[in-house]
Order: C-alpha cells, then structure tokens, then sequence
C-alpha cells in the first residue's frame, strides 16, 4: 500500500480535475482524507459521509483493486467507435475501504472478467474516465 500525504501549495494551484488527471496518469487515485475523523472518500466528494465534516487532507493510493461489478458494452455507442467492446468496472482499492469506476477496453463477455479480477488504473482518457488493465 502506498500513501502519501500531497503538499498544499500545489494542490491549490491545480483544480481537483487536473490533481485526479494527473495521479491517475501516474496510477494512483487522489483521495480526500477528514480531518476530523480521519474517514477516506474519493477527491471529488466535499463533506464527509461520516461526520459532514468539510475539511479534508489530499492522499494519494494505488490505483490498483478487485473487480466487484461491471457493466459490459459489447456494442459501442456513437462516440466510443474507437474500442469494440469494454466494461465499465466498479472496483475496490487494495488496502482501502473506497469503490472506484474505470473503463477497461477489451472485455466483451464475463468470463473475460471475474468478479474478483486485479485490475489497476493505467492512465485517465478525456473521453473514457480512468483507464484500467487486468493485472
């Protein structure tokens, strides 16, 4: 498990898009951690589901976890012509008690991905969301 704690003068000068952008690119998943009760969410939420605090901390996780559902696309829609079929993937960071979504190319039927698959965040496309690959 890899944490680290972000410095707070460059995180103020990027938006919470660009900070996510940029760790995914490096594999990892920005977090929000409260600073009252020390709860970890996702960078995008703004009050803490446990206390409502709205005071939080950046950390950054490994982007890599276990597939606990998906949604398969075996047909692209209008704008996805560049992948032919890909699952849309909700999984569970390693070592952390937070659900992700991803796109994985690739998948066009589910013994391709069993529930319970590694899967770890490779890069973060404008058009897809955060890129994933079977480990």
């Amino acid at each position: 498990m890899r944490v680290s704690e972000l410095s707070e003068s460059k995180s103020k000068k990027q938006s919470t898009r660009e900070r996510f952008i940029e760790f995914a690119k490096k594999g990892e998943i920005l977090l929000n951690q409260c600073t009252k009760c020390k709860n970890i969410m996702l960078e995008t939420v703004y009050y803490c589901d446990k206390c409502f605090s709205n005071s939080f901390k950046h950390i950054s996780y490994s982007g890599k976890g276990r597939v606990i559902t998906y949604t398969i696309q075996s047909v692209a829609p209008e704008g996805f012509e560049d992948v032919n079929s890909y699952a849309w993937v909700i999984f569970k960071l390693d070592n952390c008690d937070v659900n992700v979504s991803g796109f994985l190319p690739g998948v066009s039927n589910p013994s391709d991905l069993p529930l319970g698959s590694k899967v770890k965040v490779i890069d973060y496309d404008v058009k897809h969301g955060l890129v994933l690959q079977k480990v």
